[in-house]
């Protein structure tokens, strides 16, 4: 934890290596221009919304993840100390998720390009998804954990495994549906204990610091991703897949409650992008279920989310790209 209570890159890996201070939760970013440039592909096949506005945001995504990639592979080669101990880190070592659900969910936008690239990518992020959740459900169970450490950001390795399905339609693979299963049934399944565990820490513990609020919207993850996981797997919108939705309604409006005063409360960082994926998320969650019920109110809600999460996203990135360009980059990083 960083002077602003941030799970950033412990400190005796901070003055390792070049870029030693680029934090794998940054691909968090490429997560959320990938589910804002999926939102936009639904509106355009329901609402005939602009066609290029889903593709700009793809190919924003895949450079951002070029660069990240490329960013984070000199970090390990001129200083894997500091990498390691970011994995190592008992918040901050979740967030390697990140660069795995990124992984996971490129192929959703490389399919039309090149189904090939797009499956290659899909298997190693499936592979790579499930031995880190792996991983993690065992150094859980090993080691003693501090309650204070239960974060949102625990929710990222194991309900992570939710994204797994999310690619496979665009794929056209129904080969690999046990895989589709395997990951909607584990990040189901530790999505209940772990979202209790991170509400009983913010109900009974010392307030997250400020510099962490963002990673509060972490907490939809696990029903707004939940319902596009299990509508994708199962091929339909049934009666749980709306519990599902209507829970990622009620729990959007509830953090985003908490979160209408964060500009004032800490300056900029890119933790802030912990904001992004969530968003996302809730506005393809509900396109997806707007394109089934086809009525009024449901289509202003799918609507309005995506006009919010895009204004959100944007405003990150041009935040993000002009502390760059000041050479502002280990500062929004502290």
């Amino acid at each position: 934890m960083n002077a602003n209570g941030a799970a950033a890159v412990p400190a005796v890996a901070a003055n390792t290596g070049s870029l030693s201070y680029l934090p794998v939760a940054l691909f968090g970013s490429v997560m959320g221009l990938c589910g804002l440039a999926v939102g936009w592909q639904l509106a355009h096949q329901l609402y005939g919304a602009p066609q290029w506005a889903g593709q700009l945001a793809g190919a924003v995504a895949v450079l951002a993840f070029i660069a990240l990639a490329i960013g984070y592979g000199i970090k390990a080669l001129t200083g894997f100390d500091a990498v390691r101990a970011e994995f190592h880190h008992p918040i901050a070592g979740n967030l390697f998720g990140t660069l795995l659900i990124s992984v996971l969910l490129l192929p959703i936008l490389i399919a039309p390009y090149g189904m090939a690239l797009a499956r290659g990518l899909w298997v190693v992020g499936a592979a790579g998804m499930t031995l880190f959740a792996w991983l993690i459900v065992n150094r859980w169970l090993h080691r003693r954990q501090n309650v204070a450490h239960a974060t949102p950001a625990w929710i990222v390795p194991v309900v992570g495994m939710l994204d797994v399905p999310l690619a496979v339609p665009a794929l056209q693979w129904p080969q690999v549906h046990g895989v589709m299963m395997l990951g909607l049934a584990v990040g189901l399944f530790f999505a209940i204990p772990l979202f209790t565990m991170v509400m009983s820490r913010l109900l009974f513990e010392e307030p997250l610091p400020a510099a962490m609020e963002p990673s509060l919207l972490i907490m939809l993850a696990p029903f707004s991703v939940g319902f596009s996981s299990y509508v994708a797997t199962m091929g339909q919108i049934d009666a749980f897949a709306q519990a599902l939705y209507m829970l990622t309604l009620f729990m959007l409006a509830v953090l985003l409650g908490r979160l209408r005063h964060l500009r004032h409360c800490c300056p900029f960082r890119v933790s802030w992008w912990a904001v992004s994926f969530p968003l996302a998320s809730a506005a393809t969650a509900a396109l997806r279920y707007a394109g089934a019920a086809q009525n009024m109110v449901t289509d202003a809600i799918a609507l309005a989310l995506l006009a919010f999460a895009t204004l959100v996203i944007v405003g990150l990135l041009i935040r993000t790209l002009t502390g760059i360009a000041r050479g502002e980059l280990k500062t929004l990083t502290a």
